[in-house]
This record gives structure tokens, C-alpha cells and sequence, in this order.
């Protein structure tokens, strides 16, 4: 969700802030979003040791990277102005 200002338009400074201000609260919202739903979908809620064992761990790897990548790929289809459907 980058913010984006074409080239030759005025911006003063409290704008970049706000923008700046505003793509950092973008990014700490996605990544509470991406960390509450990978915990919920890969760790146990009865801790049996301090440490996450190999299945949640590899668990957490594949959530992370799909996550990612389907977050790209919807803001390239926003950017695009694409339909998600084709």
C-alpha cells in the first residue's frame, strides 16, 4: 500500500509525513494480521514445551511465505486495477 505521488505535483513536508505515517501503520497492521494468523493456524494452544517443535515450524515457514506472496499478489492486481477473477 504504497503511497504514491506523481512526479511534478507539490507535496509539503506534513504530508510526507502523513503518508510515512501512514504506510507504517499499513505495515505494523499487516504484519499483526500475518503473525495472529499463522499462530492460530500452526501452534498448539496446550504449550508442551517452551520451544515450537519441527511441525509448527514448518508450519509457520509455509503460512509466512504464502501469506506473502498472495499479499503481492493482490496489491499488483490493485495497482493493475485487475480483476482478481480475470
Amino acid at each position: 500500500m504504497a503511497s504514491q505521488v506523481p512526479p511534478g505535483v507539490p507535496v509539503d513536508r506534513e504530508q510526507i509525513f502523513g503518508m510515512a505515517q501512514q504506510e507504517m501503520e499499513y505495515r505494523v497492521d499487516l504484519f499483526n494480521k500475518l503473525t495472529q494468523t499463522c499462530f492460530d493456524k500452526c501452534v498448539e494452544r496446550k504449550y508442551k514445551e517452551a520451544d515450537l517443535n519441527v511441525g509448527e515450524n514448518s508450519c509457520i515457514d509455509r503460512c509466512v511465505a504464502k501469506y506473502w506472496q498472495v499479499t503481492g499478489i493482490v496489491g499488483q492486481m490493485l495497482g493493475s486495477n485487475r480483476s482478481p477473477l480475470g
